[in-house]
């Protein structure tokens, strides 16, 4: 049985707020990405671009996908050594990037250079997820709330460009 499009998206939505992650927190990381080049962009705007993105149907999937690892390594019942892996999120372990890599496809290739800066610098919710001290795993969660702000930073770098072309 294929599940509907809505029930992934209200349980994806559900996990990111579960896990501490809200929409808000989301544009903030987008807006952090975009302001730059749109000089008049409005957290709305960012909230609006990043629905657009919870929208799609491999976002949900890696949301669940990476969400439930997560949660496995924070209950101690993944095999060895991935445990040690994932519960440490070694540096070398690139699984969660490459997860993470299937929402940023969805827009196209700035997507990518969104990612790999937003990953590198981790402001905002990053930042707050990579912070070890709080018990919680979030070896999956930060990659992926990194790549659902660089698909929508990147929804609104395509949409922008394509307003700037109408004009001319």
């Amino acid at each position: 049985m294929v599940l509907e499009t809505k029930t992934l998206e209200e349980k994806a939505r559900q996990l990111l707020g579960d896990r501490g992650v809200s929409i808000v927190d989301i544009a903030e990381l987008v807006m952090f990405l975009q302001v730059e080049y749109i000089p008049d962009l409005s957290l709305n705007t960012c909230i609006e671009s990043v629905n657009a993105v919870l929208t799609k149907r491999e976002v949900h999937n890696t949301i669940l996908t990476g969400i439930q690892l997560d949660i496995l390594a924070e209950e101690d019942v993944l095999l060895q050594p991935l445990q040690s892996i994932v519960a440490k999120d070694e540096g070398l372990y690139g699984i969660d990037e490459i997860l993470a890599l299937s929402i940023v496809n969805v827009y196209g290739s700035i997507g990518f250079t969104n990612y790999g800066y937003i990953d590198k610098v981790k402001p905002g919710i990053l930042a707050k997820l990579n912070d070890k001290s709080g018990g919680r795993v979030h070896t999956f969660l930060d990659d992926i709330v990194g790549a659902i702000a660089a698909a929508a930073a990147s929804r609104l770098a395509h949409s922008h460009q394509s307003a700037i072309e109408s004009k001319n």
